[in-house]
């Protein structure tokens, strides 16, 4: 049995631009989604230390898989996650809807259709956190990274 060393322009040897399969990208946006579930259940509160790891901890997942991994273009990667954990967001948020207000969701004025409003505008709200989230993790990535490569050279 030998080896061969794939041929340069072969799809074994090309990396994929984000350095993770794409189930690992959706595997590590969803542990950010816990802490979303838990608390439109009620299960915890704003604000408490618990709140605080589940929401801080998966961006530090996402950024040390990235430095570990050494992955290609850790910004991009990082911010990659982001996004998708912004499509989880909304998501969830929606689904979550009616239980995470306790059956009395926000409207503006008294018209029926009121509700509606705030329900679609935490559509593009979900997804810009997401993406922010994941570019400020991504921007610490890329530092870290670009920090351990100067120290090896």
């Amino acid at each position: 049995m030998t080896y061969e060393t794939p041929r340069p322009n072969s799809p074994a040897a090309r990396r994929s631009p984000l350095g993770l399969p794409v189930v690992a990208l959706i595997g590590l946006a969803a542990v950010a989604v816990i802490r979303v579930i838990l608390h439109d259940l009620h299960v915890i509160e704003e604000g408490s230390p618990i709140t605080w790891v589940l929401a801080i901890g998966p961006v530090v997942l996402w950024i040390v898989v990235a430095v570990v991994k050494r992955v290609p273009n850790p910004f991009l990667t990082v911010l990659v996650i982001g996004a998708i954990f912004g499509v989880m967001l909304v998501i969830t948020h929606q689904l979550l809807w009616d239980f995470a207000f306790q059956g009395n969701p926000p409207s503006i004025g008294n018209d029926p259709g009121a509700s509606v409003i705030p329900r679609i505008a935490a559509i593009p709200s979900g997804l810009f956190v997401g993406a922010m989230i994941g570019a400020v993790g991504g921007l610490i990535a890329w530092g870290i990274q670009a920090m351990t490569n100067r120290n090896k050279a």
